[in-house]
């Protein structure tokens, strides 16, 4: 089953805090591991303690992107912040979050 991939408006507007290549790297990404089973764990993928953004955790590199996922009324991905980390530090939009 392929899940339909959603972005928020703030994930948008952090996605236009990274240069182009980044942008192209993290687009990727998301394509080719959240269309099919956004849920399984594995090493890039992988359920977050609770937090305020959201459920799922989406490694790329330095990239995060963290994403929850709906079953009903349709299989869809959302994608809520797109972030970097450097250290134990997490960059969202331009600004430090910590999670």
């Amino acid at each position: 089953m392929a899940y339909r991939v959603e972005y928020s408006p703030a994930a948008e507007e952090h996605l236009r805090h990274l240069t182009a290549r980044q942008q192209a790297i993290v687009l990727d990404a998301i394509d080719e591991q959240l269309t099919r089973q956004p849920t399984v764990e594995t090493r890039h993928r992988k359920p977050m303690r609770p937090n305020p953004l959201a459920p799922w955790e989406l490694r790329v590199g330095d990239f995060r992107v963290y994403y929850d996922v709906e079953e009903e009324p349709e299989a869809m991905v959302l994608i809520r912040a797109i972030g970097w980390k450097e250290r134990n530090r997490v960059h969202i939009g331009g600004e430090v979050v910590d999670l």
